[in-house]
């Protein structure tokens, strides 16, 4: 069953960010559906909507994404779409 999740990933400013946040998805067949990045003052965000094939398999992702937020000083984050929405909420 795929469901949707939501990435976030936040950090200070350096290249290479998006390529290896977007690698490790990649190499772990996720389909990214949407991404939005930004920088402010020097802080990078980027939010991307994704789509997995297992959500049990979540917690192996984010722990996929463990040696780039240690190399570039990042944050990464992964909740499924309805978590993030329900939490989200005003």
């Amino acid at each position: 069953m795929q469901k949707r999740a939501v990435v976030s990933v936040v950090g200070k400013d350096q290249a290479g960010i998006i390529a290896k946040v977007t690698t490790v998805i990649s190499e772990n067949n996720v389909n990214i559906l949407d991404i939005s990045q930004t920088i402010l003052q020097g802080f990078f965000t980027m939010i991307m909507l994704i789509e997995i094939n297992d959500p049990s398999n979540l917690e192996t992702l984010q722990e996929k994404f463990k040696p780039v937020e240690q190399e570039l000083g990042l944050k990464i984050n992964i909740q499924l779409e309805d978590v993030f929405q329900a939490m989200h909420r005003v």
